[in-house]
């Protein structure tokens, strides 16, 4: 593999520097580095991070191959600057087996545009009666250490408590998604003033909230590793930070839709706004940036989650829930996070790249822009405004609420162990 020099490009927002990978791994980071050699990106007022990691992404095969492939999943990653995604186990068969774990882990492996780290689901077909194999999924080629029934709720207490007790054993963690299944029984949007004007089912807040605080606990009792998804919340954001002060091994995700849209959206009955769990309150928003800029709220995870037109396209009692997120993400966060102050790039490369590989324990990412580390990398053009085209995404599905919206920035390059992706915004 030939040598690659990106020249004077922004390391974390800094300085101006170079950086020279020769193959598989960064050789140096300097000021005036030889380019002999080398084949150029130049660089210069871009900001280069460690490549970028989403701990939550739905790439739907097997099953719904009309939704999303691996294949088209993982370029939508390169896309948006990711070089590891973690693929939720809610698929056609249900990843509750070391064999379709490892299928999806090989499919990865086959395509290359970013590394796949399976999820297995914590219970069998995801209906929250029965253990599923996770030590299995665990022993297996995927090498799986995060489980989670994503999609629906381990509303069973018991079963949540096995669960932790179970992945303690080898340092796994189960992660929740908070929803009180009986509290949102008929539920289309957030329950609140929006909701009651245009007549919707109302999705309360304490839904959530319950059992995340129920799981704080039970993580304490047990001593054993929670991960709370897609927390949405103000109410939530108190609870984990609550529970952070007490010492209970907790972390949590925002999704960039979160940190931006809010339930007024929904007054246009337009269904690409429809996500569970649902757009809150610009109150809850705030808190949410505040808590992630603080971290109290660990990390970014996109909730990347594809639907075919016809799933979208229709009235909003019948539409899926869900947004494809890959492709905008950084853009989203650049927009709530860095450009109002709460961030910095340093900050941003902690909350979307080291954090969730730390919490994911995927080695080779999320690693410092240092000699001797694995080059995987994302170069920004943060200067960059454009208006979100969701006809030149890379995913098979088309379901963003950002259409015809000006975002900032634009993952230029994508480089995954020292082999470029994406190179001037083409998948490579």
């Amino acid at each position: 593999m030939s040598k690659i020099l990106i020249r004077g490009a922004k390391v974390l927002g800094g300085a101006p520097q170079d950086v020279l990978i020769d193959g598989e791994s960064i050789e140096a980071v300097g000021t005036g580095l030889s380019a002999e050699g080398a084949e150029v990106v130049e660089a210069a007022g871009k900001v280069l991070l460690p490549g970028l990691v989403d701990l939550h992404t739905h790439l739907r095969e097997p099953g719904r191959e009309d939704s999303e492939t691996v294949l088209t999943g993982t370029r939508a990653a390169a896309s948006g600057g990711f070089t590891a995604v973690f693929a939720m186990a809610n698929t056609f068969p249900v990843a509750d087996t070391a064999g379709v774990v490892e299928q999806v882990y090989r499919l990865g492996k086959e395509h290359g545009y970013c590394d796949v780290q399976p999820i297995g689901a914590v219970t069998v077909g995801l209906e929250g009666k029965k253990l599923a194999e996770l030590g299995a999924m665990h022993e297996s080629a995927a090498g799986v250490t995060v489980f989670s029934d994503d999609g629906k709720c381990v509303d069973d207490a018991v079963i949540m408590r096995r669960a932790l007790e179970y992945v303690k054993a080898f340092g796994g963690v189960v992660a929740q998604h908070a929803q009180e299944p009986r509290l949102t029984e008929g539920a289309q949007m957030n329950e609140g003033v929006v909701s009651a004007e245009l007549g919707l089912g109302g999705w309360p807040a304490v839904a959530e909230e319950s059992i995340i605080a129920r799981d704080v606990l039970l993580a304490e009792h047990v001593g054993s590793r929670v991960h709370i998804c897609h927390l949405s919340t103000a109410g939530s954001v108190e609870i984990v930070r609550w529970a952070k002060s007490r010492g209970i091994d907790v972390t949590a995700e925002v999704t960039p839709h979160h940190l931006l849209l809010t339930d007024e959206l929904v007054r246009s009955y337009n269904p690409v706004y429809k996500v569970n769990p649902p757009l809150r309150t610009e109150r809850d928003v705030l808190a949410l940036r505040e808590a992630l800029a603080d971290g109290t709220i660990d990390i970014v995870a996109t909730d990347h989650a594809p639907h075919p037109h016809e799933d979208k396209d229709c009235e909003w009692a019948a539409a899926a829930m869900g947004m494809v997120g890959l492709e905008t993400a950084l853009s989203v966060v650049q927009h709530t996070m860095v450009e109002t102050g709460l961030l910095d790039w340093a900050g941003v490369a902690d909350r979307m790249s080291a954090a969730p590989a730390r919490i994911g324990q995927l080695a080779g990412h999320g690693r410092p822009v240092s000699a001797g580390e694995p080059a995987n990398l994302t170069l920004v053009d943060s200067a960059y405004r454009g208006e979100v085209d969701p006809a030149g995404f890379a995913s098979r599905s088309r379901n963003t609420p950002y259409e015809g919206r000006e975002l900032p920035g634009r993952v230029t390059h994508t480089f995954l162990r020292g082999r470029a992706t994406l190179v001037d915004g083409n998948l490579a």
